[in-house]
């Protein structure tokens, strides 16, 4: 039996994704290399699998058929931390931090030197939910600046201002003091609210993130990690995607 482009069964790039193989990016760049067999033959892009008949094999490894038991974590990132996996450079990352966990990876990006509340999953399904601009689940940053922010900054905030990749605003902010405050976003493009900040005006000198979704940092503590419960990756599965107004 042949994997097809079409049909019935699970697309394989979500098979590969949910066991952990890679995330479904990821996971199209390995079939579109010739690295996925299915039944003996290179699955083409697009291919379907039937995980009752197929047999799925990357670079030689058979792949099981049901998905492990998938892990999904909260790290309160510190600043100085990279967020990947490995670096070429041996500099610190978020791997140091965390157990080693076969296909866990973080779900999206929290830059160097900002700190707070990243997620790990093993679930490369969920990271790609999670991640990916289209779903646009929001996060929470606490943000202090380098000088008081004006009322009209804040204003600013909600406007569509032009960063040099495309326009970008706040969905919410809440005044915590004259240089702090809590801003919602609904995209995780690059350094985002620092370039967002600076283009209204006023340098970020402390980014954390505090929310993802439905998941909150709460009092874990700076270079921990816990894992997250059933109910919580249930609510992260189906976390609010809308913008709101």
């Amino acid at each position: 039996m042949t994997p097809v482009a079409a049909g019935s069964g699970e697309r394989l790039n979500r098979f590969l994704a949910r066991r952990g193989v890679a995330s479904r990016r990821a996971a199209d760049q390995l079939i579109a290399a010739g690295r996925v067999r299915v039944n003996g033959e290179v699955a083409p892009v697009g291919a379907r699998v039937d995980i009752n008949t197929d047999t799925v094999v990357v670079d030689g490894a058979p792949v099981a058929a049901k998905p492990a038991t998938a892990v999904t974590l909260a790290l309160n990132k510190p600043p100085g931390v990279l967020t990947t996996m490995s670096d070429p450079q041996r500099r610190r990352t978020v791997r140091d931090l965390v157990t080693d966990i076969p296909g866990l990876v973080p779900i999206g990006r929290l830059d160097s030197d900002s700190r707070g509340l990243l997620l790990l999953t093993s679930d490369g399904d969920l990271a790609h939910r999670v991640a990916h601009p289209r779903h646009g689940v929001h996060k929470t940053y606490r943000v202090t600046t380098e000088s008081s922010l004006s009322d009209a900054q804040l204003a600013r905030l909600f406007d569509d201002v032009m960063l040099d990749d495309g326009p970008a605003r706040a969905l919410e902010v809440h005044r915590v003091g004259d240089a702090v405050v809590d801003v919602v976003m609904g995209e995780g493009r690059k350094r985002l609210v620092r370039r967002l900040f600076a283009a209204v005006g006023n340098g970020v000198v402390d980014l954390c993130r505090t929310r993802v979704g439905p998941i909150e940092l709460g009092d874990l503590r700076e270079g921990e990690t816990r894992p997250l419960d059933d109910r919580e990756v249930a609510a992260l599965r189906g976390a609010e995607t809308a913008p709101r107004t």
